[in-house]
Formats: structure tokens, C-alpha cells, sequence
């Protein structure tokens, strides 16, 4: 099996990982914004997902001889490690809930402030677990620093949120002034502007793309959206802690004997839990759908083309970006791969170059925008400089 051996090989890994897991969000916002009803999005992403675990599995954990305690893909698969194996699936089913919860998260709060607050979340719980189940293979004078730099983010990634939710509305109000004063003063309803295309970031826009998009938010507590971003914050903070106990046996569940699982074993049974939870509750939400959305049918889903090639695509690329992670965690520690979790730096300059997020803002919100995304990049370089190399059994 192949083995990053090297902390380069490693960051190179944490970067890749890093672009694949900013930009499989934005293709999945993308297809809700066009209509496309999010369980039907989530069940086709969900088996290219499983198919690059497999990909992975058969590739990388098969390449070369087996090693001493490390053993390759198919050797593993007989193997009494069933106690590693509960870990690694159990970590699969915190990350299948957190990604569903997000896909709803992004219609209500953005794409932006979701990535920022479920990274938040996972940096200061799910990183903070990895050190210690690491034995402190990271540098904490330089790694806690690193979370302290997330938390700031958090902070400015809420007033980014504030400040612009107060732009929208003030925004959607002056557009219905301007139509009750052109109709002498009579009140007027907000309705869907011309066919033609509407300007990212006016009031024309955000009416069109209410009209368009599958899952509707006017009228919404922002709350929802808040809560929904909590829960799958929770959600991710526990999925790496769970597979670092599964690859690394920190609590020593395995029999004297029995090698740990390799990452690429572990991968593929982190994923096919992630698979099935996913399947189970998308029919189910196809039948009965949550905040409102219509019904749809298990005929209507196979008969459903439009954007299955994105969201395809999406679960290759969140596939990929999972199993590059893990790959760098392994020879790193698993606390400085979380530096993936800045993975709202790629979310936020997709938000804004194809969804128009924060187009004709305020200056208050573009400096804190700006804010944010600078706190970010200091946070990834700060983790990343905290990782350290975890000894290879021999």
C-alpha cells in the first residue's frame, strides 16, 4: 500500500484536500439555487462518494507489497479488527448527517457563514480531541494559537452575517418604497422581476432567486439556518476523532496481534456507513420532506437528469478531499489536518465569483469579510505549522 511518508507529502495532501472539500459545497448550493429539490441532489452525490472510497481502497491500499503492520486493502478485509471497524463507521455517520445538515444550512445562511461556523466548531472540538488521541504530536504552542485564530473568525464571520442580512433587507424595502411611490402610494407586493436576468446583488436578484430555488427562505427565522449549522458542526467535530481511533487503536480495542486498520481500509468502511445512513434518510425525506419542500418519489428521482452530472461530480470531489485528508492526518497528525476545515476561504471565492454573495454590500461588510478571510488564511498556516510526524511502527 502506498504510504505519505513525508510532512511535504503531507501538506500537499491537507492543500488538495483542502480545494476538493471548498468547492463540492458550492456545486451542491448551486443545483438547489436552480431548483433542483436537495434529495435527489444528495442520494446521486452520495454514490460517487462511496465510489471514490472504493477507488482509493483498490488503488492505493493495494499499490506495492505489504508492509509489517501494514497490510494492504484485501489482507485487511479478513481480519478480526471489527472494534477498529465500529469506529471508522461510526465516524462515517457524523460526517453523512453533517453533510445533509449543511445542504440545508446553505440556502438559509449562506454558503460563506455555514462553512465558517461548522469549520469552527470542528477545529475547536474535533481538533482539540485529535491532539491529545495523537499523543501531542503537534506543537501546542503553535497549534492552539491556531484554534484561537478560528475562534476570532467565527466572530467576524457572524458580524459578516449580520451586516449583510441588514444590506439584503435594506435592499428588498427600498426596491418596494420605489414600487409603492411609482403606484401613488399604494402598498405593493414583492413579486419575480422580468425574465431577463437579474444583477447579482440587487433587490431584482435576491426576488429571482427566491422564485428559482428549491428550498425557500423569505419569511425564515434565521435561527433555522443557525441551528441547522450548529447540528453539523457537532456533527464534524466527531467524524475525524472517530477515525483517528479506528486507524491508530489510541484505546487499544484491537486483540494482541491484530494490525491497525490502514487508512485506506478504514476509509472504505468510514464511507460505506456515510453511503447508507445517506440513502436511508434521502428516501426517506423523499416521501416526507423536511422545511416544507415538496414530495417527491423514488420514480421522480431516477427520472430526475437535470444536474446529475454536478452532483456527481460533487460527491467525487468530497470523496476525494475525505480520503486526501485522512491521507495527510495519518502521517501528520490528525489534528493538523484539520486545517482543511479553512475550507471556507475556497467556499467564500466560489460564493462570490458564482453565486454574486456580498455584490453591492456596504463598506462594513466588506471589511469584515476581508477580516474574515485574512483571520482564515493566518489560521490554516498556523495548524499546518503545528504538525508534526507520527512514528511508523516497525
Amino acid at each position: 500500500m502506498y504510504v505519505v511518508e513525508s510532512k511535504g507529502g503531507a501538506i500537499a495532501c491537507m492543500l488538495l484536500s483542502l480545494f476538493f472539500l471548498g468547492t463540492w459545497p458550492a456545486v451542491m448550493t448551486s443545483l438547489e439555487r436552480r431548483g433542483r429539490l436537495p434529495q435527489h441532489t444528495y442520494l446521486d452525490y452520495s454514490i460517487t462518494n462511496l465510489l471514490a472510497a472504493v477507488f482509493i481502497a483498490l488503488t492505493f491500499g493495494q499499490i506495492g507489497d505489504p508492509k509489517t503492520a501494514e497490510p494492504n486493502f484485501f489482507t485487511q478485509l479478513a481480519q478480526d479488527n471489527w472494534s477498529s471497524v465500529l469506529f471508522a463507521m461510526v465516524g462515517g455517520i457524523f460526517l453523512s448527517i453533517g453533510n445533509l445538515a449543511t445542504q440545508y444550512a446553505w440556502a438559509f445562511v449562506g454558503l460563506s457563514v455555514t462553512e465558517v461556523i461548522t469549520s469552527s466548531i470542528t477545529v475547536v472540538i474535533g481538533t482539540t480531541m485529535n491532539y491529545y488521541l495523537d499523543g501531542k504530536i503537534n506543537k501546542a504552542e503553535i497549534l492552539f494559537p491556531g484554534v484561537a485564530c478560528f475562534l476570532i473568525a467565527v466572530c467576524l464571520g457572524a458580524a459578516v452575517h449580520g451586516s449583510n442580512s441588514a444590506d439584503n433587507k435594506a435592499k428588498l424595502e427600498g426596491l418596494s418604497a420605489d414600487k409603492e411611490a411609482g403606484n401613488g402610494g399604494t402598498p405593493v407586493a414583492v413579486t419575480a422581476p422580468e425574465p431577463e436576468e437579474a444583477e447579482f446583488g440587487t433587490a431584482d436578484f435576491l426576488i429571482e432567486l427566491e422564485h428559482k430555488r428549491s428550498i425557500k427562505v423569505f419569511g425564515r427565522s434565521v435561527w433555522i439556518g443557525l441551528t441547522i449549522s450548529l447540528l453539523a458542526g457537532l456533527c464534524f467535530s466527531m467524524f475525524s476523532p472517530s477515525f483517528n481511533l479506528a486507524t491508530n487503536d489510541q484505546w487499544h480495542t484491537l486483540k494482541k496481534g491484530v494490525d491497525h486498520l490502514v487508512v485506506y481500509t478504514a476509509f472504505f468502511y468510514f464511507s460505506c456507513s456515510c453511503f447508507v445512513v445517506a440513502i436511508i434518510l434521502n428516501i426517506t425525506f423523499l416521501f416526507r420532506p423536511v422545511l416544507n419542500l415538496p414530495k417527491s418519489s423514488f420514480k421522480a428521482y431516477i427520472n430526475d437528469w437535470n444536474g446529475r452530472g454536478w452532483a456527481l461530480l460533487a460527491g467525487l470531489l468530497c470523496g476525494f478531499g475525505n480520503g486526501l485528508q485522512f491521507m495527510g492526518g495519518e502521517a501528520a497528525g490528525y489534528a493538523a489536518a484539520d486545517a482543511v476545515q479553512a475550507l471556507p476561504l475556497v467556499s467564500t471565492f466560489w460564493g462570490v465569483l458564482l453565486f454574486g454573495e456580498y455584490r453591492k454590500s456596504s463598506r462594513k461588510t466588506y471589511a469584515l469579510l476581508g477580516s474574515m478571510l485574512f483571520m482564515f488564511i493566518v489560521a490554516v498556516g498556523v495548524l499546518m505549522a503545528s504538525s508534526g510526524h507520527r512514528k511508523t511502527s516497525t
